[in-house]
């Protein structure tokens, strides 16, 4: 378990899976740009690392320009439901916390207006 915590939990690494997983085979442009703010440079060593940990492949067709596509492998589908159930609980939350802060704006200005 703590080799791959340790492996999942690096930065962006997430992230990548998350995009990949959401989207399918993603070409590295589209990926650099649903990874928002991961610089080319990390984003490659991300990919290598994880296509050396059997998390992803990699497709390379030479064409002019050349063509590499990411996708996920068989043993990171088996992931993919921990995904989805960890987006679902981001949207609860994220949820509540509108719902709570829409609440508490409100109890202010009601406060306010006493006043």
């Amino acid at each position: 378990m703590s080799t791959l915590l340790e492996s999942l939990t690096r930065p962006w690494t997430l992230q990548i899976l998350w995009v990949l997983s959401a989207n399918g085979p993603t070409r590295f442009g589209a990926l650099k740009r649903g990874v928002t703010g991961i610089s080319s440079r990390v984003l490659a060593a991300r990919l290598r690392a994880l296509e050396k940990q059997n998390f992803i492949y990699r497709e390379y067709k030479p064409t002019i320009p050349p063509e590499v596509t990411y996708g996920i492998t068989a043993r990171m589908k088996d992931i993919e439901r921990v995904l989805r159930e960890l987006d679902l609980l981001a949207q609860k939350w994220s949820a509540e916390d509108l719902s709570r802060s829409g609440l508490q704006a409100s109890s202010a200005e009601k406060g306010a207006v006493e006043r």
